[in-house]
């Protein structure tokens, strides 16, 4: 059976597609985890250590990023008593902004973004989204869904303008052995997605032997090494379901998928619905398969 993101109660609605604000105290993953939408996130105080498309990415106090978390992804380094607001943009509603094609299609394909700039006023604007957010006023929520869009635009606008729009890393990552293996594990996958892969060929990529890579990819994600690399090719077929007209079996076969069939398992395994299901809720063209 495929291993799953089991969602927490309170953001069950985040789960199934819905637009979503929430604030908790920030803590490691014991496993990565995925779901379909662009996240949005803050640290009011503190510093976090995502492992995500097989690199750290340091977050900072006040400042924003944005990554699409149908990649799997997972904390791995957290400060003490980190708050975290963390806001979920539907898919669809982020192919809908008036955005740079370019970095958008990046983004969809493992570019994690991060704010040029600390931003202090990001930290008031996140307290009020959580604060009219609970208060479950629908007027007071259609206009957070207005203002996270904006704000969303001008990251990415303000990103492109001081050419750092890809992500701010951090000097003092964790560099474990496990961790080490992951990243490495997990950056050819995402160079290697589209080619047969197996473990054996990926631990001789890396120069691991494979069950100590296999050991280390589930001591750090939490999910093996055949899991991550389904979850990932079905992210890149999410990409260009979107974003282009390519037929559904052209992008099982361009995503890795040895046959039609396999990817249509797979997708709808993982997403509960079928690739093309999938392609007209996010406003793609209907193609023949």
């Amino acid at each position: 059976m495929p291993e799953k993101f089991d969602p927490k109660p309170d953001t069950l609605a985040a789960s199934q597609g819905a637009f979503w604000v929430e604030r908790h105290i920030a803590s490691t993953m014991a496993s990565a985890h995925w779901h379909n939408h662009v996240e949005l996130n803050l640290l009011p105080a503190g510093r976090m250590t995502y492992l995500f498309n097989g690199k750290q990415e340091y977050v900072e106090a006040n400042r924003l990023i944005l990554f699409w978390a149908a990649i799997p992804h997972q904390t791995i380094e957290v400060s003490d008593n980190a708050s975290l607001v963390c806001i979920y943009l539907p898919l669809a509603d982020f192919l809908g902004l008036s955005v740079d094609r370019d970095i958008r299609r990046s983004i969809m394909q493992g570019k994690f973004l991060s704010n040029p700039r600390i931003d202090i006023s990001d930290a008031m604007a996140a307290e009020r989204w959580v604060e009219d957010w609970s208060g479950g006023d629908p007027m007071r929520r259609e206009l957070i869904v207005e203002e996270v869009r904006l704000r969303a635009r001008r990251l990415i606008l303000d990103g492109k303008a001081g050419k750092e729009w890809l992500s701010v890393r951090s000097k003092a990552t964790s560099s474990g052995p496990a961790v080490r293996h992951a990243e490495t594990l997990t950056d050819l996958i995402n160079e290697h997605f589209a080619e047969p892969l197996s473990m054996p060929r990926l631990a001789k990529l890396a120069g691991i032997h494979p069950a100590t890579a296999n050991k280390a990819f589930r001591d750090v994600l939490g999910i093996s090494v055949n899991e991550y690399l389904t979850r990932y090719r079905i992210a890149r077929a999410m990409q260009l379901l979107a974003d282009t007209n390519i037929a559904v079996l052209n992008i099982a076969y361009d995503c890795g998928f040895g046959s039609s069939s396999r990817f249509y398992e797979a997708f709808k395994d993982r997403t509960g619905q079928t690739p093309l299901a999938f392609r007209r809720i996010v406003g793609g063209s209907d193609v023949d398969e």
